[in-house]
């Protein structure tokens, strides 16, 4: 199938371009970006234009920041077309909503995508985690902004989520691989007196069933960068670390299944929008997104140094 990216940027050129051309599922037809091109593919700078131009590209995916990716899906549904969304799916949780009522009144498929689920241990902990006692989980995302996101100013303003930026990767895979519902009960939000999001947040989640589920996210993390989570039960401890790549239980490494089919989290995302096209099915979770808006709801706010790049 023909697919068009939309922002052409770091992880559209880190991630999705490979994916896109490694896969036997898609072939990238065109691209939309005020300044980003690739070689040999179509480029135009405005996205209605690409729309009247290319009717035979069925697919759009969008790696724009948060705040204007609800426009661009709009008149990519309205025109027909399916959708791909980078995380999060929208600025706002209503957003999401207004998305996935759209899609399904104009029959297009839709998928809000959450790369870090499929990152190669995290099929394999939902399965282990299944049917067991959680007694402590401890998240820890600490990574350094100005290596992962040069440049970005976006990430500060409203709707640019900060330090949930990052953040809601792990929350993507908590809210995947815990078997019962948490929610936010405290949070404590660290905003630099320059900027209108935080750059550090620690949140403490309600349990069903009283364990207890901690999280700390850093936007300021400099030499190794964490990326880990660490479930206590009754049957023993597991830990995922590299944002799920790697995972141990009881302090042996675990080879997942999923890595020995199809590697690579982003490969995985578009072999998955590839089926639900064909199909006709949606795909929109937004339960991490519900997190990260209780924080805000909830969180008491700090003020703290201001951020340089």
């Amino acid at each position: 199938m023909k697919i068009a990216l939309m922002g052409i940027g770091k992880i559209a050129v880190d991630q999705h371009i490979p994916a896109i051309n490694t896969s036997p599922d898609w072939d990238l037809a065109a691209t939309v970006s005020r300044h980003g091109k690739v070689e040999e593919v179509e480029a135009f700078t405005d996205l209605e234009k690409m729309l009247a131009a290319r009717s035979d590209v069925r697919v759009v995916s969008l790696c724009l920041p948060p705040v204007p990716r609800f426009a661009a899906a709009t008149a990519a549904i309205q025109a027909g077309r399916h959708v791909m969304l980078e995380k999060p799916p929208g600025a706002t949780l209503s957003e999401c909503y207004a998305l996935e009522a759209l899609a399904r009144k104009h029959r297009v498929s839709l998928f809000a995508t959450w790369h870090s689920r499929e990152a190669a241990g995290v099929a394999e902990a939902k399965a282990w985690l299944a049917g067991k006692t959680l007694r402590k989980m401890t998240i820890t995302w600490k990574e350094d902004v100005r290596r992962w996101h040069p440049g970005q100013d976006w990430i500060w303003q409203p709707g640019g989520l900060g330090v949930f930026d990052p953040g809601i990767n792990a929350l993507s895979i908590v809210t995947d691989i815990l078997p019962d519902p948490i929610h936010v009960a405290r949070a404590v939000l660290e905003v630099p007196e320059n900027c209108q999001t935080p750059i550090a947040a620690s949140i403490e989640f309600a349990h069903p069933h009283g364990a207890e589920v901690h999280a700390d996210f850093d936007f300021r993390k400099t030499g190794e960068q964490i990326w880990s989570i660490t479930a206590e039960t009754d049957q023993g401890t597991l830990v995922l670390s590299e944002g799920g790549a790697q995972l141990s239980i009881d302090g042996t490494k675990r080879l997942s299944a999923t890595e020995q089919t199809l590697t690579g989290e982003y490969p995985r995302l578009y072999a998955r929008m590839a089926k639900l096209v064909s199909h006709g099915d949606i795909d929109v979770d937004v339960a991490p997104m519900r997190h990260v808006a209780d924080a805000f709801t909830l969180g008491q706010r700090i003020m703290v140094d201001a951020f340089v790049e």
